[in-house]
């Protein structure tokens, strides 16, 4: 997939990425949309992990009827 078509595929939304000494691995959050998240063995795995999980809660949500909420475009967290 080149750049342009990765682009139009790219969801907008603040995703945290971080190591869970717990879990033993990457642990990926979209704390816009509640429940979504992923994991992963590298940030690589876990990044494409959760795209997949984030299309997932939009189709979802569309499904549904539930509201989405717009990306804020912003840092919504600072640790």
């Amino acid at each position: 997939m080149d750049w342009k078509e990765n682009h139009k595929t790219m969801h907008k939304y603040e995703i945290i990425i971080y190591w869970s000494t717990e879990d033993g691995v990457f642990v990926a959050e979209v704390p816009e949309l509640p429940g979504c998240m992923a994991h992963g063995a590298s940030h690589e795995a876990v990044l494409r992990n959760v795209n997949d999980a984030l299309r997932v809660w939009l189709d979802t949500a569309k499904e549904f009827g539930d509201p989405i909420p717009e990306p804020k475009g912003q840092r919504l967290m600072l640790a």
